[in-house]
Formats: C-alpha cells, sequence, structure tokens
C-alpha cells in the first residue's frame, strides 16, 4: 500500500482516529498510516531488559561464519604463544651477559642465536596479526550482512501497525546506526577480548614458572581493576543507551524536516525546525560527552594500576636478587615484560567497555524489532487471483487501533461485484479504517470481512493483495525510471502490456513527450513530475495490476480542474468491471457512484445514491451542504 506521508500529514485525516481520545505510548496519535511521536518527542534512556539474552542472540550471528571464527581463535593462539615467548629469549638473551672478576663476559655465540629467534618470533607475529586483522574484518561483515538481512526481512514482514506506530527515522536507525555499531564491536572488541584473555592467560602462567612471589604480586591489583570497571560500567551504561535512542531520534527529526521542507518554508518555520532540531541534537551532545568522559577516565585509571603494578614486581624482584634469592637481571626483566602483558589485557578489555555498550545497546534495539511477531497470516486456501469476482461483505466489524476506544462499533456493508461504492464522513469517522481492514493491514477485533463467500483470513495476504489495488492521493514513486515505477504493478508484465496499462491511464501522452520517455529516471518520489503526473503512474501501476478490487483515496484532491478531468477519466477507464471502493473527501467526484455510503460513530449511518441520500436530508446532506454552501441542492 502506498503510504508516504504528505508534507502536511494529518494522523487523524480520515484514519479513523480522534486526537482527543486516541493516544499513543508517547501521549501522541500513532494511527494509521501516521508517525507516533514527532520531532519533539522526549526520549527517556532505558536500561537493557536482558543482556545475556542480547549477547547469546549476538553470539547465533558469529557462530553463522563458525570457519572464520574459528580460524580467528587459531591465529590468535598462535599470536599469543609467539607473543609470550619472546620475554623468555630476551630473558636468555641478557643472561649471556656477566659480571665476574670486575669484567663483563658475553657468550656471543648464544646471544646471535637468541636474536635471530627473536626477529623471527617478531616476523611471524607480525604476519599472522595482519591475517588476524583480515579476519576479523570479514567476520564481521559477514555477521553484519546476516543481522542486517535478517533485519530487514522482518521489516518487510512485521505488521503495519508496528510501522505505524513507530517513528519511521528510529526504524532507519536501528538498521544503519546500530548494526554498524554491532560490526565495530566484532571488528574490534571481539578480537581484543579473546587476546586479552588469551595473553592475561599465557603471561600469568609464565609469571609463576618464574616467580610465584612476583605473579601473587601482580594479581593483587585485579580486584581493584575490576571494581573500578563495574562501578564506571554502570555509570556509563545508561548514556550509551540515551545516546542510541537520542541519535534514532535526530535521523527522525531530520527525516521529518526533509519531507516536510516545502511547509517549514511555506509557514516561515525555518528557525522553529531548527529549534527543535537544536534541542535533540543537544540532548545527544551532552549524552555523549557524558558517556565519553566516564569512558575517558577508565584508561588512566588503568594505566595507573599498571604502572602500580610494575613497581611493585620491579622492587621485590630487586630486592630477591640483592638478598641472594634465584633471580637474575634477565629473570627480573622477563617478569617486568610479563607484568606488563599482564596487566594491559585488563586494561584493552577495560578500555573496550565502552565499545561493547555501544554494541550492545545497538544490538539490543535490533533485536527488539526481529522479536516483534510476524504480521498474521492464516490463510490457508490456495486461491486463483483471477478467480476473484470482486463481492465483499463485512459482518458485524468491531475495531479499535487501542484497546477500549473502537473505532468501528458493528459495521455492516455488503458490496456487489463491479460495484463502485463511495464511502464518507467526518474526519475520524473510520474510512480508512475500513479498507485497511480489507487489505489486512489491521486485524480485526470482531466480526469477519468475506470475499466471494470466503472469509479473508482464509486468503493468503499475498493473494488477498494481489486481488487488491490501492490508489491514494499522496503517491509512492520510486528513484527509478517511469517503467519500472509502473512495471511495480506487476513486475512479470512486458514492456508492450506497461505501455498498454499507461495509454488506458491517460499517461502515456506525457511520457512521450519526455526525452527518454519510459526510461526517463524519476528523482525520489517523482519530484521531477507534476502532482496529476504523479498520480497518472500510480493509477497506471493500478492498470497493470489488473486488480478485482479498486480502492481510492481521493485520488483527484490535490490537482487543479484540467487534470482532475484527466485523472477522472484515467479513474473511470480502470473502475470498468472492478468492484471499486472510493473514500471520497470532495463530494463532488462521487455523484455517479452506484452507492454512497455515510460513516459516522463506526457505524453505517446512512446508504443510497446522491439524489437519494439528499432528498432525505440526513447527515450526507450536511456533509454536502457545508462544502458546496449556497449552491443549490
Amino acid at each position: 500500500m502506498e503510504n508516504k506521508k504528505s508534507p502536511d500529514y494529518n494522523p487523524n485525516k480520515g484514519n479513523g482516529n480522534n486526537n482527543e481520545n486516541f493516544k499513543g505510548s508517547q501521549g501522541l496519535p500513532p494511527g494509521p498510516m501516521g508517525r507516533r511521536g514527532g520531532p519533539h518527542a522526549r526520549l527517556n534512556a532505558q536500561k537493557p531488559k536482558d543482556v545475556k539474552k542480547t549477547l547469546l542472540k549476538l553470539m547465533k550471528y558469529l557462530g553463522k561464519s563458525k570457519l572464520l571464527l574459528i580460524a580467528l581463535v587459531v591465529i590468535m593462539l598462535v599470536i599469543t604463544f609467539v607473543d609470550i615467548l619472546g620475554p623468555r629469549f630476551q630473558q636468555l638473551a641478557i643472561d649471556t651477559i656477566s659480571f665476574k672478576n670486575g669484567a663483563f663476559n658475553v657468550n656471543l655465540k648464544a646471544l646471535r642465536g637468541y636474536l635471530l629467534t627473536m626477529l623471527i618470533i617478531y616476523l611471524i607475529s607480525g604476519v599472522l596479526t595482519y591475517m588476524q586483522g583480515v579476519i576479523a574484518a570479514n567476520l564481521s561483515q559477514s555477521t553484519v550482512y546476516s543481522m542486517r538481512n535478517d533485519l530487514f526481512k522482518k521489516i518487510v514482514k512485521i505488521p503495519i501497525s508496528y510501522i505505524d506506530g513507530h517513528k519511521h527515522g528510529d526504524i532507519m536507525s536501528r538498521m544503519t546506526n546500530d548494526v554498524e555499531n554491532v560490526s565495530n564491536a566484532v571488528a574490534q572488541s571481539i578480537t581484543v577480548l579473546i587476546s586479552s584473555v588469551l595473553t592475561l592467560i599465557g603471561a600469568f602462567f609464565m609469571m609463576i614458572y618464574y616467580s610465584w612471589i612476583l605473579a601473587l604480586a601482580a594479581i593483587i591489583t585485579i580486584p581493584v581493576t575490576i571494581f573500578i570497571s563495574g562501578a564506571l560500567g554502570k555509570l556509563m551504561q545508561k548514556y550509551f543507551i540515551k545516546m542510541q535512542k537520542l541519535l534514532g531520534g535526530l535521523n527522525s527529526n531530520v527525516e521529518e524536516m526533509v519531507v516536510g521542507y516545502k511547509t517549514v518554508v511555506a509557514y516561515g518555520k525555518e528557525e522553529k525546525a531548527i529549534e527543535e532540531f537544536s534541542e535533540t541534537a543537544d540532548e545527544l551532545r551532552k549524552a555523549s560527552i557524558s558517556s565519553r568522559v566516564w569512558a575517558s577516565v577508565m584508561g588512566p585509571i588503568m594505566n595507573f594500576l599498571g604502572n602500580f603494578q610494575y613497581v611493585i614486581l620491579a622492587f621485590l624482584g630487586g630486592l630477591i636478587m640483592i638478598n641472594g634469592g634465584n633471580m637474575t637481571i634477565g629473570t627480573i626483566q622477563a617478569m617486568l615484560q610479563y607484568s606488563k602483558k599482564f596487566s594491559h589485557p585488563i586494561n584493552m578489555i577495560a578500555n573496550q567497555y565502552a565499545t561493547l555498550l555501544t554494541a550492545l545497546a545497538g544490538a539490543e534495539r535490533i533485536f527488539e524489532i526481529m522479536d516483534v511477531a510476524d504480521e498474521i497470516n492464516q490463510g490457508k486456501l490456495d486461491i486463483n487471483v483471477n478467480d476473484i469476482k470482486g463481492n465483499i461483505e463485512f459482518k458485524d466489524i468491531h475495531f479499535g487501533y487501542v484497546k477500549n476506544e473502537p473505532v468501528l462499533k458493528g459495521l455492516n456493508l455488503s458490496v456487489k461485484s463491479g460495484e463502485k461504492i463511495a464511502i464518507v464522513g467526518a474526519t475520524g469517522s473510520g474510512k480508512t479504517t475500513i479498507v485497511n481492514l480489507l487489505t489486512g493491514f489491521y486485524e480485526l477485533n470482531k466480526g469477519e470481512i468475506l470475499i466471494d463467500g470466503t472469509n479473508i483470513t482464509d486468503i493468503k495476504k499475498q493473494d488477498l493483495r494481489k486481488a487488491i489495488a490501492i490508489v491514494l492521493q499522496d503517491t509512492v514513486l520510486f528513484n527509478d525510471t517511469i517503467k519500472t515505477n509502473i512495471k511495480y504493478g506487476n513486475l512479470n508484465a512486458t514492456d508492450k502490456e506497461m505501455q498498454n496499462a499507461a495509454e488506458i491511464a491517460m499517461a502515456s501522452s506525457f511520457i512521450n513527450r519526455l526525452p527518454n520517455k519510459y526510461d526517463t529516471v524519476l528523482s525520489e518520489g517523482g519530484g521531477n513530475l507534476s502532482q496529476g503526473q504523479r498520480q497518472l503512474l500510480s493509477i497506471s501501476r493500478a492498470v497493470l495490476q489488473n486488480p478485482k478490487i479498486l480502492i481510492i483515496d481521493e485520488a483527484t484532491s490535490s490537482v487543479d480542474t484540467r487534470t482532475e478531468m484527466k485523472i477522472g477519466q484515467a479513474m473511470i477507464n480502470l473502475m470498468k468491471n472492478r468492484t471499486s471502493l472510493i473514500i471520497a473527501h470532495r463530494l463532488s467526484t462521487i455523484r455517479d457512484a452506484d452507492k454512497i455510503v455515510v460513516v459516522k460513530n463506526g457505524v453505517i449511518f446512512e446508504m443510497g445514491s446522491h439524489e437519494e441520500l439528499l432528498n432525505k436530508k440526513g447527515e450526507y446532506y450536511k456533509l454536502y451542504s457545508k462544502q458546496f454552501s449556497g449552491v443549490e441542492t
């Protein structure tokens, strides 16, 4: 369904909602085909609902690239082993130098051997580190590729009500910013964590090998490090969550301002738009500063603890050697090197905490969408769309977008195949809600809708929507050729069928005047065409779909009289031999409807032809008189 909003979109216009009574979770009306909140909606930071669950889901995505993950771990094991050997050979090289009888003695042969071994070790480490970076990059991109694909697949399967009830910019932010944060964490933090743990274990065992006393002295700082990391982590956590939510809000703000640019300028609200953007941007700035400040505190503290540990080991090692213990200068140097390798991983893990928090916050927002139940599709019947005749029956329809706030209250309506039915009523009466239910965009609270005697819940959603074409007031065109935009109605159509559809829709004349004709590339939203031309392309698309049921939402209300006549003729061509439901705002366009249905307070208030309803002087008469005040009826 084409549900792109116009710049001055009114979420209560023709959607069955009452702004006074209908409130979303942020106190603003979501409504069908509308956005919840807006640029001023305040976003409150929330703690992760289940960090463990998020981590497990993230690990499943990493597990999809098992070979890369195994290769990464194996290479890092080798790198760690090679790096751990470095200080050992440094110690052996230093201890080839001795001082006896007032003179230095050097075992040059052994020294050369140790130095050559160290050179080979560091060359191997360099090559393997490069390979580690390549594998980590592949693992990262494979993971986020899979995650991004799954997220997009989920977005196209979730109910329309979810899209309507969430800010579009925030959903886009989850697809882009949040996935990118996860990518960074996988590329950097995962390798750092694995490497740090392996190095930590290796360094600790080597320290035990050299001196268990110095090894015990080295681990004194670990409890302090864990305590400080935990305390700072809690402070950072809330700010990183808030940052992600504010970033989603900022994206929504920008999207709305770009889409509604003409309206903003027309009403001279540029300064107001800047002010609203600045408010959200300022909140993001403050949250970012707070998170970065606390994150930057972590590094210096960890470095201080590492240096403190270094001093303790140097002092104790020297003391042991002076007192005749089994300790050489080379051994002390090796212990100091291993102490660095022991403390450095802890510092690295602490420094990566901020990145991990950002990634977890993003992953949780991604999985929130993935956990949304798919659109309900109970249809099990195999129905040939071409066999549908177009008889429609609404039986005792009850529906509300919010519990205990009904929009439709026992509505009943029968439409015969080929009939042209106009649905009218005041704003908020439920006109658009009727067609939203017919197309299966929302699920009924009570009642049933039948097409040719078959409940639409028994028809597969894909088949149901193939049988129905929708032409909206606000057309949606893609940044592609005219040919592709028309063929969106039937991707398997030939070029000849596509051109015939354009002729029936009265669009071929203006298309053939374009330099590249059907290969003309449209700008975003068809901005390089007039409103009338865009509407004719929308009708062409519907003609090519060849629907059994047609839904029209006041397709001519935004064009001039001459264009309206042309579109009107195109609509007549389109409605031939099709069941047509017309949501009417301009009552002058529906005088020739077979039946006019007036919806009021969620039920069919009155029904009849144009002349019959005027003669009744009821609700339709009042609506008509308001639009044509002073005109004889």
